[in-house]
Formats: C-alpha cells, structure tokens, sequence
C-alpha cells in the first residue's frame, strides 16, 4: 500500500506526476496557502507532509499533528518555518532541499546589490510616467566594480555570490561561523567578527541563515558598523534585519540603498519601506526559475522516498 502525503502547496505538473506514481498523496491543486489548523486537520492520518516555505509548522502544530506523521520534506534550502526541536521530540524527521537553488538565488542577490545602487525603482518610475530628462546628475547610482563585497553567511549561496561578484572585479570578504578552507575561500578575506566585515564592506550581501542566533542580527548597533552609504541586499531571511533599524539607516544615509526579496511576515511588507525611494524590492524569487522549482520538488519527493524504503533521506536535517 502507497505511504499517504499531504501536499501544502501545488507543485509543478510533472512534479505532482511524480508524487502520484509513488504516493497515495493528497494534492494542493488551488494553491490555497494553508493555516496551521488547516495542515493539522488536512494531514490526519497521514504518513508524511511535503511542505513549503510559507507553511507555519511551529511547535504548536506539531504537538498537534497526527502521530502517524513521520517525515516533514521541506521544499527550501531553508527550514525556519518549521521547529526543528519539537519535530525531533515527536519523532518527526524534517528534510531540506539545498543545493539545488544555489545559482538562481545567487542570481537575484546579485540582482538585488544591482538594482539597489542603480535606483533601479526610481529608473522604473521615471520612465513608466515619461517624466524624465537627461542630465549630468540625473539618478546617479554607485558602481559595483572594484568594490569591497562583504558577505555575511559564506555557505553555498555565499559561495556563489562571491564568484558572481568577482566578474565585477570586486573585493570579498566574509564572516562564517568558522573560517573555511582555502580552496573554499578562493582569495576572500576572513573576519572573525561582524564589526570588523561591516566596517570593510562598501556593499554588503546578507546571506546567513535563519536561525534563533541570526534573528535581527542587522539591529540599530550592527548597522552602525557599515561605511556611510553602504548598500546592502538581502535574499536570505526577512527575519535576520531588524526593519526598523533598516528604514532609519535608509533614512540617515548609513546604507545607501536597500534591496530585498525576503520579508519579516511575507507577503506583509514593512510599510515604511514603500515609502522610501532608494530601496529595491523583489516578491521572493530567489528560487523561481522552472528548473529550481523543478528541482526542489524532486529533491522532497526523493528524500520522502528514501525515507519511507529505510534509508535514511540525504537532506535529514535533525
């Protein structure tokens, strides 16, 4: 008999395909964004869950879910949606997907760092109400080559970044937990602080994970680190920036522009930060590209499979 799974999102037609070969599973076919006790109920007497990034699986939830429910595969690099602590109590196995969205969300930080110190959204405005005229000052930006990039999460995107910003014949420095390798640091400069990278860093890519160690650790004292008109991007977490101290920074000329596809609350956007000019906004999509969102798919629906024929999944993160 086919294990039983309870999709949370809809998926890409070959991917939903793919889980109907294997599974018994409950398809998401209007994309409806579940609430907890939507997933709680939806899932009862299920055997796994195949979750998304905007799923709310915090301890509650799971103290709540069905005890025939064995494994979470969530369909992102990242699982702060999800409370890795209360799944391990409850005997709960929770995947990941990483690897695959490396490129793509390298690709739009690097996006992001551009469009941010081009003014790309003043551009947009200018040209779509024809009100603008050439001049020697008109939406003068900052350039990206030959600058200091400081990263702040030097993992697989971090990586990946640095090597796109290289192109641009920029400078990288990084902060880690740990300093890596030197094969792995390829010519980037490690800090063993954030003070000592924020105070070298002419733009800074955010790309740390969330974790309860990481949250708002872009506060009012870290930002005061940064160079006077430092540009920043974030496709990381919303949850890392403290959004207030963000918009003051905007404000105060401490960072010159801002560029962000990740939100505190998505798709909720701090309000403050529509009313700014020189910030450059992007509704998550870090990963959308087919292939990736192909790719992340597969990746669950694989590590649902080994799972359930004895193995233990690839990406098992607790």
């Amino acid at each position: 008999m086919k294990k039983k799974i309870f999709v949370t999102r809809k998926l890409l037609k070959e991917n939903e395909e793919k889980l109907k070969e294997l599974f018994d599973a409950k398809l998401n076919l209007n994309d409806q964004i579940y609430t907890a006790k939507e997933i709680i109920g939806g899932s009862k007497d299920f055997d796994g869950i195949l979750s998304s990034v905007t799923d709310p699986i915090n301890s509650d939830t799971i103290s709540k879910l069905s005890s025939s429910i064995k494994i979470i595969a969530n369909g992102a690099v990242g699982f702060g949606n999800i409370d890795i602590k209360a799944a391990k109590e409850k005997g709960i196995t929770i995947t990941n997907t990483p690897d695959v969205l490396t490129d793509a969300t390298a690709d739009i930080q690097i996006l992001l760092l551009l469009g941010a110190s081009r003014k790309a959204y003043e551009g947009r405005i200018a040209a779509e109400t024809q009100s603008w005229k050439w001049s020697w000052d008109f939406l003068l930006g900052k350039q990206m080559s030959n600058k200091r990039l400081g990263i702040l999460g030097m993992g697989r995107i971090g990586r990946a970044v640095a090597k796109r910003a290289k192109a641009f014949g920029m400078e990288i420095h990084y902060h880690n937990r740990s300093k890596l390798s030197a094969e792995l640091e390829d010519g980037a400069i490690y800090h063993d602080n954030i003070k000592d990278l924020f105070a070298k860093s002419e733009f800074l890519s955010i790309n740390c994970p969330a974790t309860p160690e990481t949250k708002n650790i872009i506060n009012k004292n870290t930002l005061s680190y940064l160079k006077e008109n430092t540009v920043v991007g974030n496709a990381a977490r919303g949850d890392v920036v403290d959004d207030d101290a963000m918009v003051e920074a905007l404000k105060n000329g401490t960072v010159f522009a801002y560029g962000l596809d990740v939100y505190n609350g998505e798709p909720k956007i701090h309000p403050e930060y529509l009313k700014l000019k020189n910030i450059f906004l992007l509704p998550h999509l870090g990963s959308a590209t087919k292939r990736t969102r192909w790719d992340m798919a597969y990746r669950a629906t694989k590590n649902l499979e080994d799972f359930f024929s004895g193995k233990k999944p690839k990406d098992q993160v607790n």
